[in-house]
């Protein structure tokens, strides 16, 4: 243990103080952005004496600089009942027979369309209903069973499972979290069992990641009794021949207390037979083929009232949390389409002679396996961290499912181009398979939320989160007497850390295995120094940081790879505690990845404060400048013409 002169401990817990006040002074900058008016004024008193957030997402607490371990260890593994769990082992072989025998996935990419004996086998095995409750026609699986069987999906045929998600991951979710009884009892039974698919329509020619600037208008007719929809909606899934639509339009809503009316986000329960609803053809695209894709119009089209999906004017919250509640789905099917490529990586590798030896034996192709193995180790073990959360009851999972979609969607575009590049020339024929895999996943970067826009999501929620507490800081120093605990608590951390003492972080290591004590003391460190990084912007930038996505974009990543290492230390522990044959395995996955992704997090961290980088950042922005001044590339060819 280290020791320090008690004056030298003092003297940085005085210095600590100090830089409390510095520190939530920037945080509370974050939070105004108004000129000083009264009412405003008034506004911003009240939210400093809100009390700040509690939440028990680890990924969150990261921004903080705290370990909250309670949705981490232990690895959520045996949250299924007894019958849970045999329901599904009785689904899997099934499902895996029916992709295997009776779906052929370059056909329906071939014919861009799920076969019909494909989409009728898929409705007799109840796949359009999974997560429906089972007195509503569906087979009311929890996350962690509907992850196992998309998982196979993904494993199979990428096209059938973005017809199968844009059904009930974010086509009818929408009904199932926020629908009332009469909603529930009308539109589930028909969407469960397949007889009505369903779609979700958000996303517009003008309005992508920008949700909230969407253009499509539902107004109240004079007697109350419905709205009237028109607008257009862009690269619809199912757009094309779905019955039930889950649709967002603006309204106008009146502030009761203001008088004053604004246009709100809505969400509807639209069906195609209420008329005016019609669709452009399938759009031709660079993947999942498949998968139907078209624009779908409203015109002049009368929503009951009874239709509104989760209250008027809440529509953006409707859409954000079924979004959020669906990608869980998204990592567990992209470990299935991981683990297949693997499979055939290796089983070329372990045939394939050149140069007198199998080329498994070679360094060069070992890593490039071990670092596929990894990537999926890592992405499977995320997609059902959060599909256990959620089945727990735990209601703060949204930062962790945006990082469970961010890093599933790229580790699987790297295993599978990498599986291509084992495979040379073979890889890259169609016979094998994986070039339609590849052009398959490059969506799930895209939709459901880029990953751009995600890892600013990640970044911002969690320094507002952290901003809060550092603002209630600031209000407990207005009035030191009475709260002396809290004040002294993160003076003493904060000394701690000033002294060197950070450099010791253990906090995870008492909640790995013993055998992953360092790679969990990295782990420790990692988030220890997110919470320092996190304090720097605030103080550098204040409110300004929202416009600082050069640093944004570095912590996002910091927070991704500082969770995948406790992600994959808690599952590695449990199996190690099982005594899993896989286990010796797991342990060598784990502390390779660990030290690997705390390097990644210091240089990401680093770039944060360092001014190299800082000046990399203006040049860059100046770069990108010059080119879209010049409409393109702005340096001339090297021969000058």
């Amino acid at each position: 243990m280290h020791r320090f002169p008690s004056s030298k401990l003092v003297y940085a817990m005085q210095n600590a103080v100090c830089r409390n006040q510095v520190v939530v002074v920037a945080s509370s900058r974050l939070a105004s952005t108004s000129p000083a008016i009264d009412d405003k004024m008034k506004a911003k008193a009240d939210k400093m004496s809100k009390k700040a957030p509690e939440s028990k997402s680890f990924a969150v607490n990261m921004f903080r600089g705290s370990v909250v371990a309670e949705q981490v260890f232990p690895y959520p593994d045996d949250i299924m009942s007894a019958e849970q769990r045999e329901t599904l082992e009785m689904l899997v072989t099934p499902t895996q027979k029916f992709f295997e025998e009776q779906n052929d996935p370059a056909k329906n990419d071939e014919a861009a369309k799920v076969a019909d004996s494909t989409m009728q086998g898929l409705k007799e095995m109840g796949a359009f209903g999974l997560q429906v409750p089972t007195d509503l026609s569906g087979l009311g699986m929890s996350n962690t069973q509907y992850a196992r069987l998309v998982e196979i999906v993904g494993a199979h045929d990428l096209g059938v499972g973005i017809t199968l998600g844009a059904h009930q991951s974010i086509g009818f979710k929408g009904i199932l979290l926020y629908g009332n009884p009469e909603q529930k009892k009308k539109y589930l039974p028909d969407v469960a069992t397949g007889r009505n698919i369903a779609a979700f329509a958000l996303t517009e020619p003008s309005s992508g990641s920008d949700a909230g600037s969407i253009k499509t208008r539902a107004v109240l007719s004079p007697d109350g009794k419905h709205y009237v929809l028109n607008g257009n909606k862009l690269w619809i899934s199912n757009g094309g021949f779905a019955e039930i639509f889950t649709v967002f339009a603006q309204t106008p809503v009146k502030n009761e207390a203001t008088g004053v009316t604004k246009e709100k986000v809505t969400a509807f329960i639209v069906e195609r037979s209420f008329g005016g609803v019609t669709n452009g053809p399938p759009e031709k695209k660079m993947g999942i083929k498949a998968s139907n894709t078209a624009e779908v119009h409203f015109e002049e089209t009368k929503i009951p009232v009874e239709n509104v999906l989760g209250g008027v004017g809440e529509g953006f919250k409707v859409a954000m949390n079924i979004l959020n509640n669906g990608r869980f789905g998204m990592g567990a099917a992209l470990s299935g389409t991981m683990r297949a490529a693997i499979t055939k990586a290796v089983d070329f590798a372990t045939n394939r002679v050149q140069f007198g030896r199998k080329i498994d034996t070679y360094g060069g192709v070992q890593e490039k396996i071990a670092r596929m193995a990894m990537l999926h180790y890592v992405t499977e073990s995320m997609a059902y961290m959060v599909a256990g959360n959620m089945d727990r009851g735990f209601q703060d999972f949204q930062i962790e499912a945006a990082i469970s979609k961010i890093f599933g969607s790229e580790a699987a575009w790297h295993v599978v181009d990498e599986a291509i590049q084992i495979m040379g020339g073979m890889g890259f024929m169609k016979e094998t398979g994986l070039e339609r895999v590849l052009r398959d996943l490059r969506i799930f970067r895209i939709f459901e939320g880029t990953n751009d826009i995600l890892r600013l999501f990640v970044a911002l929620t969690g320094i507002q989160f952290a901003g809060a507490h550092l603002r209630e800081l600031q209000n407990a120093m207005k009035n030191p007497t009475t709260n002396m605990g809290l004040i002294l608590g993160e003076a003493t951390k904060r000394a701690f850390k000033s002294v060197g003492l950070a450099s010791v972080s253990k906090e995870l290591v008492p909640y790995a295995h013993s055998s992953l004590s360092e790679p969990a003391g990295l782990a420790s460190q990692a988030v220890a120094d997110i919470g320092v990084a996190v304090e720097g912007v605030l103080i550098k930038f204040g409110k300004n940081i929202i416009e600082e996505q050069f640093y944004l974009n570095r912590l996002a990543e910091a927070i991704i790879d500082a969770y995948s290492m406790a992600v994959v230390l808690s599952r590695a522990s449990k199996s190690i505690e099982r005594n899993l044959p896989s286990a010796a395995h797991e342990t060598l996955m784990a502390q390779v990845w660990c030290n690997e992704a705390y390097d990644r997090v210091q240089n990401n961290l680093g770039a944060m404060s360092a001014p190299r980088s800082q000046k990399n950042f203006k040049s860059m922005s100046q770069i990108a400048t010059n080119i879209c001044k010049e409409g393109g590339v702005a340096h001339q060819n090297p021969l000058g013409f």
